[in-house]
């Protein structure tokens, strides 16, 4: 049985929530080529449905960590378009004063913890997280997210060892988009289903289908429940699509047109507007409403990092060390 069910306020919740990440994605795009944002940009476009469906199915106080394709990641938990888009200026009000780019936001007000540009970094992070979760007793839990390409990472089987010994309080996702930059899983791995790895540590493991925010949440739920009880890890290969390369300097040119449109017919958006019409549960007028209000917040964003101040050039020497609360002792 689900802990979190599904319905109209979800589905609406869901429509909003994905078409920010849509539309404050194809902004940044824009962005990238006018020379606004630079350095290094991932485009979330197409992958909306596997953060709706987990939000929905998570409670205040659960965490992230994911990959440098992380904009969207961050926008879900609650970090605001305008700090998102002042740190991809490389702003001083950016989520990580303008010190992290596109690629490492950070946000320990919305447990939020990066942003990690090390293919399969985050992995053990991820574990590490949900290991102080169980040690102060809370019943949150971790996300981590990583790409199929990162699996083939050895940091991935000692983590899943060791969350499995422990039992941690994690769900690890693969994002499995179908490529690792523009080399296809079946270039890479004899093992093209992916959620079989968690086979071998004894891991309850499962195929979800990343283009439905309904599968994922209701994965995401069980998974999550699994891991309040004190059950362990779950793996979870969430089955997606980018739209677009895999960088902003990728032309995708790997791929054929027809398999682009086969997964756009499936458009994540899409799905939840045809629900929402179908169930009556808004009209055309509340969808106008909804464009307007995300356009208007996206429209801020962009002004908000055009107005905001550079970093000093202090903040090179802040940061750097934390302030630790024991006495440790250094010759």
């Amino acid at each position: 049985m689900s802990a979190v069910e599904i319905n109209k306020d979800t589905y609406l919740k869901w429509f909003e929530s994905m078409l920010l990440m849509r539309k404050f994605e194809e902004k940044t795009g824009q962005l990238y080529g006018q020379q606004k944002i630079r350095g290094f940009c991932h485009l979330y476009i197409g992958q909306e449905a596997v953060i709706a469906g987990a939000i929905s199915a998570l409670q205040p106080g659960d965490s992230m960590i994911t990959t440098y394709r992380d904009h969207a990641h961050a926008l879900a938990l609650g970090v605001s378009a305008d700090s998102i888009m002042a740190e991809m200026y490389g702003k001083a009000t950016g989520c990580s004063k303008g010190k992290g780019g596109s690629m490492h936001m950070f946000s320990k007000e919305h447990n939020f913890y990066g942003g990690h540009a090390i293919v399969g970094g985050q992995i053990p992070l991820g574990a590490g997280i949900a290991f102080a979760e169980k040690y102060k007793g809370t019943s949150n839990l971790n996300v981590c997210y990583m790409g199929d390409g990162a699996v083939r990472q050895g940091a991935l089987n000692e983590t899943f060892n060791m969350a499995m010994l422990w039992k941690l309080p994690v769900i690890f996702v693969c994002e499995n988009n179908g490529y690792a930059m523009g080399t296809s899983v079946e270039r890479t791995t004899n093992m093209t289903e992916i959620y079989k790895i968690g086979l071998g540590f004894d891991m309850p493991c499962a195929p979800v289908d990343g283009m439905d925010p309904v599968a994922v949440h209701n994965a995401m739920d069980e998974a999550a429940q699994r891991a309040r009880n004190g059950e362990g890890p779950t793996f979870l290969e969430m089955r997606t699509y980018r739209y677009r390369g895999h960088s902003m300097s990728d032309p995708a040119k790997y791929r054929t047109k027809d398999e682009l449109e086969e997964y756009k017919a499936k458009d994540p958006i899409e799905q939840v507007r045809e629900v929402i019409v179908a169930e009556k549960y808004a009209d055309e007028a509340w969808f106008e409403e909804i464009e307007a209000k995300v356009k208007q917040i996206v429209d801020q964003s962009v002004k908000f990092a055009e107005e905001s101040p550079w970093p000093e050039a202090s903040e090179l020497y802040t940061d750097v060390y934390v302030q630790s609360d024991y006495p440790y002792i250094l010759d």
